[in-house]
């Protein structure tokens, strides 16, 4: 990315994608959260698990300081490359993650209709969020080839 409107987008996307990120993760360690996001991890094949090992309450910390590290990560860009890599890939699998649960949670679309219900539309943002940290991903990995 080499003109000056670009490198402005670039970086509001990465930002606001940390903070949305960061929020979330800090928001992760309130009972309301951990409640809230207890219906998407006991429906996930993947996440499921999870309840057999620890507490409602604990499960969602434990996401939030995942959460809160990929956005420290990320937020590196400017000063390390490799940082922003590991997050910009641990957040491509959080987002991969995070978009299942509009298949494995019952009430997240509508079958009657294209459009998704309160929680599916929720969910949605994360297309975007994902597309925005692949753009992460690919800058850092070509700027750490250009500096070997």
């Amino acid at each position: 990315m080499t003109n000056k409107h670009s490198r402005i987008g670039f970086y509001i996307a990465l930002y606001g994608t940390v903070f949305i990120i960061a929020w979330i993760g800090a928001f992760k360690f309130t009972s309301d959260e951990a409640q809230a996001i207890s219906h998407l991890i006991e429906n996930s094949p993947f996440l499921s698990w999870m309840y057999s090992v620890g507490s409602v309450d604990g499960i969602s910390a434990i996401i939030g300081v995942g959460e809160l590290t990929i956005a420290a990560l990320l937020a590196l860009y400017p000063i390390s490359k490799k940082a922003s890599l590991l997050g910009g890939l641990l957040a491509t699998g959080l987002f991969l993650t995070t978009l299942t649960f509009l298949l494995t949670t019952p009430g997240t679309l509508h079958p009657e209709s294209i459009f998704p219900s309160l929680l599916g539309g929720f969910l949605i943002k994360d297309v975007v969020s994902l597309g925005v940290v692949l753009v992460v991903v690919a800058e850092s990995w070509a700027e750490l080839k250009q500096t070997r």
